[in-house]
């Protein structure tokens, strides 16, 4: 039966880890291109060990919607909305959604010494787009443009 002609079913063991990777987190996907024949979505886990953060990082052209289950990670982007760039840090608990907006650069933190942080990622495209970067910057006003 063709892919696109029946439900998959994809256990919590079988997660794949060879999906786009930022430092300081680890990316399963569950639904993507690759695993179901998705065309649209892609969906997966995040976790993030105790006392870490990743690199900086957008994801493209692609809007992300975050579903935390466990822990207390902090999302962090650059706001210049009063005039001067300043970085904005959300605390998130469990049951907390989070909307991140293609092209925004932004990192996750996970301050806790000794809980590890896990999200539920939702993507509009079916497979994981990882931009890594140097540095946070306000979306638009990217380092070395004029």
């Amino acid at each position: 039966m063709p892919l696109r002609a029946r439900l998959h079913h994809i256990r919590a063991d079988a997660l794949d880890g060879d999906t786009a990777q930022t430092g300081g987190m680890r990316r399963f996907a569950a639904i993507s291109g690759r695993t179901v024949g998705s065309e649209r979505i892609w969906m997966g886990q995040t976790h993030v060990a105790p006392d870490t953060a990743s690199s900086n990082h957008h994801h493209g052209a692609s809007e992300t919607a975050i579903h935390v289950v466990k822990g207390h990670p902090e999302f962090v982007f650059l706001d210049d909305s009063s005039g001067m760039p300043e970085e904005i840090r959300i605390r998130t608990a469990p049951g907390d959604y989070i909307f991140v907006p293609p092209f925004v650069p932004h990192r996750e933190e996970n301050p806790s010494p000794d809980d590890e942080a896990v999200v539920v990622i939702a993507r509009s495209t079916q497979e994981a787009i990882v931009v890594n970067l140097p540095e946070l910057y306000v979306l638009g006003k990217e380092p070395g443009r004029d």
